[in-house]
């Protein structure tokens, strides 16, 4: 049985791409082209496709469409397939319910294999999205959204100063110069946020600010604060 599949991005170049690789794969029948997330959601009521090859960060796109997706069409499972991901845009796609998570600079047989694999019902992360992963301290198999509690945090105002600079990416040494404190007072603050915010790694850090408007997640990338 061939696989139906999607492919949803916005850029042409992208799709144009992914078309021409699984043009001759035999058990890949594309059945929609998607630019947007409207398209999207029309494609999956419309065609129920066994999987979806999706760029959530894209312009047009988010997290929310692989969630409402699955809500729209159990039968569909999604791949994501972005530019090296931030931490921000792995939780999103691993709580929205994504099978798979592979770069756009994977090879080609190993892009193929995703959809393939996730097809058949495993799941599917490139070897660089896993050293990703691993970096950013996160279970794939275990993200939920306990790691930030619902109930009241009292942070002050010094802490929100420093989280918001962790979220931004500054090291130790910079958010420790730019606050005209000690590197040691930094990592005594990080620490007692951690606590109160029952978290244990700065993905989950970056998850709070970014959710109570202190950063954006376009501004933290893998290299991270440096201790």
């Amino acid at each position: 049985m061939r696989i139906r599949t999607v492919l949803a991005d916005h850029a042409d170049l992208a799709i144009i791409g992914l078309r021409q690789l699984f043009t001759d794969v035999p058990r890949v029948q594309l059945v929609g082209e998607a630019r947007d997330g409207v398209r999207l959601m029309e494609l999956l009521s419309l065609e129920r496709p066994d999987v979806v090859l999706l760029d959530h960060t894209a312009l047009g796109f988010g997290a929310e469409h692989i969630r409402d997706g699955i809500q729209l069409s159990r039968c569909t499972r999604f791949v994501s397939i972005t530019h090296e991901p931030t931490p921000i845009a792995l939780l999103n796609a691993l709580r929205s319910g994504v099978s798979g998570y592979i770069r756009k600079d994977c090879d080609a047989e190993e892009i193929v294999s995703s959809v393939l694999a996730t097809a058949d019902g495993e799941r599917f992360f490139c070897g660089k999205v896993l050293e990703a992963i691993e970096r950013a301290a996160i279970d794939p198999m275990k993200v939920t959204d306990a790691e930030l509690s619902c109930a009241p945090v009292t942070l002050t105002e010094r802490e929100y100063e420093v989280i918001a600079l962790i979220a931004d990416g500054l090291s130790y040494t910079r958010i420790a110069d730019q606050l005209n404190l000690s590197a040691h007072t930094v990592t005594t603050h990080r620490k007692n946020i951690m606590q109160k915010l029952g978290v244990n790694n700065t993905a989950a850090l970056v998850m709070y600010a970014v959710k109570h408007g202190l950063s954006s997640p376009n501004k933290f990338l893998f290299n991270g604060p440096q201790r």
